[in-house]
């Protein structure tokens, strides 16, 4: 398995756009995208930063997809 490594929120949402995720609302600095099949996540958009280890490994549970996967996108 890879290691986590600290993605910019940008990358992350990039990501989700080529797995067919579009964003649903958007409210202060976070965001909710959505997939067709219900699948859905929230991704704090802050400029400068990155997002954790820990928030990454939530977010790829609960879009249900391998970091392996996510990571060649």
């Amino acid at each position: 398995m890879t290691r986590l490594s600290p993605l910019s929120s940008r990358e992350i949402s990039r990501r989700l756009l080529k797995l067919g995720f579009v964003l649903a609302r958007k409210r202060g600095s976070h965001a909710m995208w959505q997939h067709s099949d219900g699948r859905c996540t929230v991704l704090p958009v802050h400029k400068g930063e990155d997002i954790g280890r820990g928030l990454l490994r939530s977010i790829h549970r609960e879009i249900n997809i391998s970091w392996e996967e996510f990571h060649k996108l």
